[in-house]
């Protein structure tokens, strides 16, 4: 008797980790215009190296932005120590598409996507991501929306300074 409630117990703890797993999910959605042709917003998001020099978010990045590699990023959340993440170029479409994917499959995952649409008077840049994953029920997010709108700020001052030289 004791053993079957155990068992079922244990069962129970399995769906329920199954559930939080496949149900975990947490969307953030930014979207900024750039006075400049979708070409120069590419050429600052796919220059790895010069990520320390403008995002505020994105710290540091290694690697190289190219279909099918994996780069290393280093993030940083406000009040927390800096984390790396590596993430694998799923979808690169000059001037147009850049999608990462990475985490760890069940725990957390993540696909970052920004799109370039070119519009009257330069750039819309749009940043949407989802996370997904058993840890996306318990992790503290707030400051996620707010930092990548921070950060397309940064992009966009960039590209306009670097367009001026």
């Amino acid at each position: 008797m004791v053993w079957t409630f155990i068992r079922w117990g244990v069962s129970l703890i399995v769906v329920a980790a199954v559930v939080l797993t496949f149900t975990g999910k947490k969307t953030f959605h930014v979207e900024i215009t750039i006075p400049a042709p979708p070409e120069a917003v590419w050429a600052v998001l796919t220059d790895a190296e010069g990520y320390a020099q403008w995002n505020p978010v994105f710290v540091n990045v290694e690697g190289e932005f190219k279909p099918g590699s994996t780069v290393r990023t280093t993030v940083k959340e406000p009040g927390k120590p800096d984390v790396v993440l590596s993430s694998e170029i799923t979808k690169f479409v000059p001037a147009k598409e850049l999608n990462q994917y990475g985490g760890i499959p069940g725990f957390i995952t993540f696909d970052h996507l920004w799109r370039l649409e070119p519009v009257e008077g330069g750039t819309r840049a749009v940043l949407d991501e989802v996370d997904r994953g058993f840890y996306a029920w318990f992790w503290s997010s707030d400051w996620v929306e707010p930092s990548y709108r921070e950060m397309s700020e940064a992009l966009r001052d960039r590209v306009v300074a670097l367009q001026g030289e």
